[in-house]
């Protein structure tokens, strides 16, 4: 409230200054103007009556700074007539500096005075548009008018939107424009949603305050566009109020909405003794909300596709626990069938085949030799049943490492394969599991398609802290495309998909085969 009072008596002092010098403008010009005519055509003859005639403007210009509603319009009054009255000095100038300067006598030839007049006034016709605007512009300087014309809001914030700017110092760089166009005694932003409006920013700062429409009063401001007094003192006294004493003000209120949603209200107040609002001033403002409300519909948006990525990143880092998860337990159950294979059906049947052969000892006949192949059957049943618990999880890979694993594995293979481990780091249970039986199913799916004479190379390394293999063979190839949905490369990206990782299937007919894994360093590192 200080600062509206001490920028109204401001302006009360300039106004009553520019009446001053407005009084000061017309009697030098009309003194200016008698004295040129005198020059130029000897009219009038007596010089001082009129030139104390320009004296008039002193107490007009009094009485017009005494009254309230003529000295707030000084502005309005002082530009036109600097303009007018430099004007009229800039064509007298021109008239003596032609006529006077270049003829040799006024009074001499009436055809020579004809020329130069003609001259006078082309170059006067010439240079009357750039004075006209250069006194325009200092007169908006000197009345700290400068009022911009209102579009020049619509097209400030139109620039501004097409930028990297935060909506907050949009909208705080949006009210001053406002307050500088269009609402001299102040502008506010309101927005919200759902019928819950916030002031957000205003000019001068009149601190944050709340509105809650519903029913009626929402859907009237909701299909408004620019309102005035009477309307808001009926659907929004609350924002009327904030704007201050009704009659001392002139308000327009304009609802920002997008698809006929309510997003916000903008609000301009100028002194119910300034000049009224007009019809540009109304469309300029719904243009103007019209932009905003856009602009909030596009932050709008902005948010909830943000919100739905965090969603989506939390889903998949979920998901991608919950595969992890699954993983671990499958071959966590893997690894318990393949002790209580070793320590109980395996043990049972060693322990037969120790009998059988005590017993063997013990008879002859046909009776040894039931025992004899009862034990070979036996001890070959045992082999089958090492093997399978080898495929289920081998003790090696739990022992020794990948390495180990894979070249054992490698030797049992029916093609050819020559094995290559760059690193003898061990790494978590779940991870050396997941790289050990996708190479496995790679090595399988070389023996039954890379054909007679194929052979393999397998390699695992790391590579910028990532856990890397490769199995390549020189076979006939396939077209991956047929391919990559068979149940063997989903098996490999399922386990590899767990932990983050990937898995890229190179591939052509006649130019063998190529299966390559990737574990990230993130889930090499996780591994205990």
């Amino acid at each position: 409230m200080n600062a509206t009072l001490a920028a109204t008596r401001g302006r009360s002092r300039r106004d009553a200054a520019l009446w001053a010098a407005w009084a000061v403008v017309v009697a030098v010009t009309v003194a200016a103007a008698a004295w040129a005519l005198r020059v130029l055509i000897d009219v009038p003859d007596e010089l001082v009556p009129w030139g104390l005639l320009g004296l008039a403007a002193v107490p007009v210009a009094v009485v017009a700074a005494c009254l309230p509603r003529l000295r707030r319009r000084a502005g309005a009054v002082f530009g036109p007539s600097v303009v007018l009255c430099g004007l009229v000095v800039m064509v007298l100038a021109v008239y003596l500096v032609v006529v006077i300067g270049l003829g040799d006598e006024v009074d001499g030839d009436g055809h020579g005075v004809l020329a130069l007049s003609m001259v006078a006034a082309l170059t006067a016709v010439v240079l009357a548009e750039p004075v006209r605007a250069r006194l325009r512009e200092l007169t908006g300087q000197w009345t700290g008018a400068g009022p911009r014309p209102a579009s020049a809001a619509l097209e400030t914030f139109g620039s501004r939107m097409t930028r990297a700017v935060p909506m907050d110092e949009l909208l705080l760089q949006l009210a001053e424009t406002l307050r500088a166009t269009l609402g001299p005694l102040g502008a506010e932003v309101w927005t919200g949603s759902d019928g819950e409006l916030e002031r957000t920013v205003s000019v001068p700062e009149r601190g944050r305050s709340r509105l809650r429409l519903a029913g009626a009063e929402l859907a009237a401001v909701s299909r408004a566009r620019v309102s005035g007094n009477a309307w808001a003192a009926m659907w929004l006294p609350t924002v009327l109020a904030g704007a201050g004493d009704p009659g001392r003000r002139a308000v327009r209120i304009a609802s920002v909405t997008h698809l006929g949603r309510l997003l916000g209200l903008l609000v301009v107040v100028r002194s119910a003794d300034d000049r009224p609002f007009g019809e540009d001033d109304d469309r300029v403002l719904a243009d103007l909300a019209r932009q905003v409300g856009l602009a909030l519909h596009n932050v709008r948006l902005d948010s909830a596709l943000q919100a739905s990525l965090e969603e989506l990143r939390q889903s998949n880092v979920e998901l991608q626990a919950s595969r992890a998860r699954i993983v671990s337990a499958a071959d966590a159950s893997r690894r318990r069938i393949e002790r209580d294979l070793h320590d109980g059906a395996q043990q049972h049947l060693v322990a037969m085949a120790v009998k059988l052969g005590l017993a063997r000892r013990a008879v002859d006949g046909d009776v040894g030799a039931l025992l004899d192949e009862l034990r070979s059957d036996v001890q070959e049943t045992l082999g089958e049943l090492r093997d399978l618990a080898h495929g289920i999880y081998p003790p090696l890979l739990r022992e020794h490492g990948l390495g180990e694993a894979l070249r054992n594995a490698a030797s049992r293979a029916t093609v050819p394969t020559m094995v290559e481990v760059g690193t003898d780091r061990r790494y978590g249970a779940d991870v050396e599991a997941a790289v050990y039986f996708c190479c496995l199913e790679a090595l399988q799916n070389a023996a039954k398609h890379a054909g007679d004479g194929a052979s393999v190379v397998l390699e695992v390394g790391e590579e910028a802290g990532a856990l890397v293999f490769e199995v390549r063979d020189d076979g006939t190839g396939f077209d991956p495309a047929t391919a990559a949905q068979s149940h063997g490369f989903v098996n490999m990206r399922d386990r590899l998909g767990a932990f983050g990782g990937v898995l890229t299937v190179t591939s052509s007919r006649g130019a063998g085969t190529v299966v390559r894994g990737r574990l990230p360093a993130t889930a090499v590192e996780a591994s205990p």
